[in-house]
């Protein structure tokens, strides 16, 4: 085994963007949505409703995403002690998410340029596992349908110039339109602003509860969203309905590796003479072989890197036993993802 210290040019960073669909088998686009009715019925079910993207009882079925329903005053669902007002899971999600996304429990959500009176949202979760580093932007096409109209949504990363951060880091407003750019003007309804919140780095989508209760005239689908206290109003269904009408879910994810490369530099001088104690006489320290001093040669398997500490650190195997002798040269490139 020969050693040899690498130069500060031996040592290359690339980065590289893996995109890939955020739904089952990297498939852009979800078309079919199924509910659990275990899940829904469940203890779980008072918060949350997940999504699949098949029937939940298949082996094949996936979790893509859960929707959520989020309420400052906790109306919309039932409260958990009736004698202790606006504490519900509806006030539960909503006090997640403003310290997730805000990172302060007494500012309100701004959507777009509007701060509803009523503070509520609907939440879309994408399971962690559908996506890799985060959301990729300009790739959100979500369609609401009601009984008279279909709203088709996107993230405004194309018309915005100047990213806006938030405790859940990147943030960008949901508007009417597709690929990332609104189809007119800022893509916000008149009364409502913004549909909601795109937040890629944490894979969630906050919909503007206004917005989408608007009469479609004003930009809405009149989801009709209850704020009736002490109620089970089953406000995630509502959205789930409305996005199992569209049939239309696009969203891809999005992945930035890492990769050192190292060039290792086999001069025609060097890496020439085996080590192996074999090809020395123990008691003279002679070589053995003859032809091992005239011309020798070695072959070239394996590459090990170390440290100062002559610690190994990685180790990298040719795909074949590399001819080494004082004709040839070799350079060897080790990738290192991480």
């Amino acid at each position: 085994m020969s050693f040899k210290r690498l130069d500060p040019e031996d040592f290359l960073i690339s980065a590289d963007s893996v995109t890939a669909g955020a739904w089952t088998g990297n498939t852009p686009t979800l078309t079919t949505f199924f509910t659990s009715s275990v899940q829904v019925a469940g203890t779980s079910g008072d918060y949350y409703v997940s999504i699949f993207q098949t029937s939940s009882i298949l082996d094949e079925a996936e979790v893509q995403f859960n929707i959520a329903f989020g309420n400052e005053n906790g109306l919309g669902s039932l409260l958990y002690d009736s004698g202790i007002s606006g504490k519900s899971p509806s006030s539960t999600i909503f006090g997640q998410f403003q310290n997730i996304v805000l990172g302060d429990e007494n500012s309100s959500f701004v959507f777009g340029d509007k701060t509803p009176v009523t503070q509520s949202f609907y939440a879309i979760t994408v399971n962690r596992s559908r996506f890799k580093g985060n959301l990729f932007l300009g790739t959100l096409d979500l369609r609401l349908k009601s009984s008279s109209a279909t709203l088709q949504l996107t993230d405004n990363s194309n018309d915005t110039s100047v990213v806006s951060f938030n405790e859940a880091g990147r943030v960008y407003q949901i508007v009417s339109g597709t690929a990332g750019e609104a189809y007119s003007n800022d893509g916000y309804t008149a009364n409502s602003g913004s549909y909601g919140l795109f937040l890629p780095d944490i894979g969630t989508i906050l919909l503007n509860a206004s917005a989408l209760d608007l009469s479609t005239a004003n930009g809405g689908i009149g989801l009709a969203t209850s704020y009736t206290p002490n109620t089970d109003a089953g406000n995630s269904i509502k959205l789930y309905t409305a996005l199992s009408g569209a049939a239309n879910f696009k969203l891809n994810s999005q992945e930035n590796i890492t990769s050192d490369y190292l060039f290792i530099r086999a001069r025609n001088s060097e890496f020439n003479y085996s080590e192996n104690p074999s090809f020395i006489s123990g008691s003279t320290g002679e070589v053995l072989y003859n032809d091992f001093i005239n011309a020798p040669q070695t072959f070239i398997t394996t590459v090990g890197l170390y440290n100062d500490a002559n610690e190994l650190l990685a180790v990298a195997k040719l795909s074949k036993p590399l001819k080494k002798d004082f004709t040839k040269e070799a350079l060897i490139r080790v990738k290192l993802d991480f």
